[in-house]
């Protein structure tokens, strides 16, 4: 899809924010004398003043904002569609004629440079971040862009052929893509996202589109240990190469490690991977990895107080991601704060875990607080002895329960195995909230 196809269409940007700012300012520069359409569903009194600033300064402008704005698509030949909106919800709205499509799909149509992609439930954010220390260790002319970097569009105005583009890819981002990576990573697969996607089958094949579409002269480094990962990797045109932990200590002293669990050792086995591929030096791969520092909310190190070691681990948003964090702190772990928003996920193998494990303390948070404690105590057969429990509305309360149950020495970890969407913002607001009340009752 050539930028030139935008020039005579009507074209509605569908979701107004990060991705869909980008996608107007960049339409904007291409074609100044345009009139742009902006649908979402929030009202513009709910936009932050400098976004609402923007749509009201600009003449050639429509807006279709509040709860009816998907009505506006029947008048637009393209929907540029922000990765959140499922695409279901457009369908009734929709003819055959309209194109629907993406600022990832316009992206990888048009950039004139190489593109790493990193897809997976788990660690995408942690391996992207790696692969983009390492190239620039290396003096690659590298971008990190996607979920965890930059949106892309506007990059395409100075992109050349020696540019590099590490793009953390979603699931919402990767599904309609006709196209993948000269570079893709495929971590692990986990049912996640049950809520946007029809049922797993449709989240793993639109994951497998990060290497659906490549060519012989690509490259799939994908994680050997996950079933799925194997079975995408059957799929794929481009040269195999599985991820290893043992490749690790060709470069690094495992204690050198700046980040815990087998997992996120795995996530830089592959970033690893990249940088042979780019043929940086041992040296200065090994130099990159020393300086990284963890990305928040996943499995942060807070800080210890009244005696007691912190984790927050907010992103754990899958009973699968609280499963490792449990593995990863093992018997030190005493107290652990769960539940969330309700996305009908199984939690039956997280129940075993809790109940195999050395914690004291199980904190819930609605709505799935209460499935997960309904499903230790279904299997509660199986243990000597039960966690207590005990069911809470607002961090503030969950943190002081933390400091009267846990012993000095010991550790509370946050991983709610659960989205955040009905206390808190999202995973962010969520894990910087328990931050904040650690370090003000530590205090105390």
């Amino acid at each position: 899809m050539n930028l030139k196809y935008f020039a005579n269409k009507k074209i509605l940007i569908l979701g107004f924010g990060r991705e869909g700012i980008d996608n107007f300012k960049f339409l904007r520069k291409l074609f100044s004398k345009k009139v742009l359409g902006v649908g979402d569903k929030l009202k513009i009194s709910n936009f932050k003043f400098q976004i609402s600033n923007l749509l009201k300064k600009n003449r050639k402008i429509k807006l279709h904002l509040g709860e009816n704005y998907l009505k506006a698509l029947k008048d637009y030949d393209v929907v540029i569609k922000s990765p959140g909106i499922p695409p279901k919800i457009l369908k009734p709205f929709l003819t055959k004629k309209q194109k629907v499509t993406s600022q990832t799909e316009i992206f990888f149509e048009n950039c004139p440079g190489k593109i790493i992609g990193i897809a997976g439930t788990k660690g995408k954010s942690t391996t992207a971040t790696l692969i983009y220390k390492i190239l620039k260790a290396g003096k690659i002319k590298t971008h990190l862009v996607g979920n965890i970097g930059k949106p892309v569009l506007n990059l395409l105005f100075s992109a050349t052929p020696r540019d590099i583009y590490v793009y953390e890819l979603s699931s919402y981002q990767l599904q309609n893509l006709k196209k993948s990576p000269q570079i893709a990573i495929f971590l692990n697969s986990f049912p996640d996202h049950l809520d946007y996607h029809k049922n797993f089958q449709e989240y793993l094949k639109a994951n497998q589109n990060i290497c659906r579409y490549q060519k012989t002269k690509d490259f799939f480094i994908y994680n050997p240990e996950d079933k799925n990962c194997r079975d995408t990797a059957k799929i794929t045109k481009a040269k195999k190469i599985p991820i290893a932990i043992k490749n690790l200590k060709k470069i690094i002293k495992i204690e050198e490690i700046p980040l815990q669990g087998k997992f996120n050792l795995l996530n830089l086995a592959a970033a690893i991977e990249v940088g042979n591929l780019f043929e940086i030096s041992k040296k200065e791969i090994s130099r990159a990895i020393k300086k990284f520092k963890p990305l928040p909310h996943r499995l942060e190190f807070v800080g210890t107080f009244k005696g007691i070691k912190f984790y927050n681990d907010s992103l754990s948003v899958i009973p699968e991601t609280t499963i490792l964090a449990i593995e990863t702190l093992r018997e030190n772990l005493e107290t652990l704060i769960l539940g969330g928003f309700e996305r009908n996920l199984n939690y039956k193998n997280l129940a075993k875990k809790i109940l195999r494990s050395e914690i004291k303390t199980l904190i819930f948070f609605p709505t799935t607080g209460q499935r997960i404690w309904q499903e230790i105590l279904r299997l509660k057969k199986r243990a000597p002895k039960l966690p207590k429990a005990f069911f809470v509305n607002e961090m503030k309360e969950a943190v002081k329960l933390c400091y009267q149950n846990t012993e000095r020495g010991k550790i509370t970890l946050l991983s709610p195995a659960s989205a955040s969407f009905n206390l808190f913002r999202d995973y962010k607001e969520r894990g910087n909230a328990f931050k904040k009340w650690v370090k003000r009752l530590g205090k105390m």
